[in-house]
């Protein structure tokens, strides 16, 4: 498994960029692999499109199983919506032997889990300090999980004054549901409460807004967006978002040292 980070080859950590030189046999989306181009020379590439992960996922096993070494590509990190859990749910349903490639023993195939800037937080870096404190992250995608799980978990996360990490808060067939969320986090949030807003993070087309959970949804949104909402405490600071985690109350430093 080789996370990409957020898009842009430099945000690919080294380590995934020797894999992928390694590798025989490189696998992923197509919107994915045609962001490391550069980094794809000499492997062969199996390439599909959006809903096609399970089978994706498995013919990257059935090549790792016949001796290739196979490259899964996943935006950000692997293990956070990627295809990690997928590769070793699948590789437990079918009572496959796997570990990493330190592991002696007798196994089907090796497996390592190469990690990478998750989008959270390449969008959190470019609204400033907005993930300080406690936060939850939760997809709105209804494809895998019900709508009414979906909801409660928002409505938790709210009521515990948890900031919130929004993945795939709008698509072209599912377009209500962010509307949704912000009528529940009106219920126990000040309208004023600052939320960033960020498209294709580290990636061609960028855009970063701050602005307000009363008026988040005059911007537009997509599922290549990441929707950050602060907690009680966040602020802005110019462009920034800043959620304290207690440092000046407890410390008072908020004075100028040089006095």
């Amino acid at each position: 498994m080789v996370s990409l980070g957020p898009g842009f080859p430099e945000y690919v950590i080294p380590r995934a960029k020797a894999a992928l030189d390694a590798a025989q046999v490189v696998a992923g989306y197509r919107t994915y692999l045609d962001l490391i181009k550069p980094f794809l020379t000499h492997q062969e590439i199996l390439s599909s499109g959006m809903k096609a992960e399970v089978k994706r996922c498995q013919a990257a096993i059935d090549r790792a199983r016949a001796g290739q070494w196979v490259a899964l590509v996943s935006s950000g990190d692997a293990g956070i919506y990627g295809m990690a859990g997928l590769v070793l749910e699948i590789c437990a349903a079918r009572g496959l032997k796997v570990g990493p490639p330190e592991d002696n023993g007798e196994v089907d195939f090796h497996l390592e889990m190469v990690p990478g800037v998750p989008a959270l937080g390449a969008a959190a870096a470019l609204l400033g300090a907005p993930l300080m404190h406690d936060f939850a992250v939760i997809s709105l995608s209804d494809l895998l999980t019900p709508w009414e799980m979906i909801q409660k978990r928002v409505e938790l996360a709210a009521a515990g004054d948890l900031v919130i990490v929004l993945y795939n808060p709008k698509s072209k067939k599912r377009d209500w549901q962010l509307g949704a969320v912000r009528e529940i986090l009106l219920k126990v949030k000040d309208p004023a409460t600052p939320v960033g807003i960020v498209v294709k993070a580290r990636r061609e087309g960028q855009e970063v807004t701050v602005t307000t959970l009363a008026e988040m949804l005059m911007h537009q949104v997509d599922m290549q967006t990441i929707v950050i909402v602060g907690n009680s405490q966040t602020f802005t600071y110019g462009p920034y978002m800043i959620t304290p985690r207690g440092y000046l109350s407890k410390y008072q430093v908020g004075e100028d040292s040089s006095q």
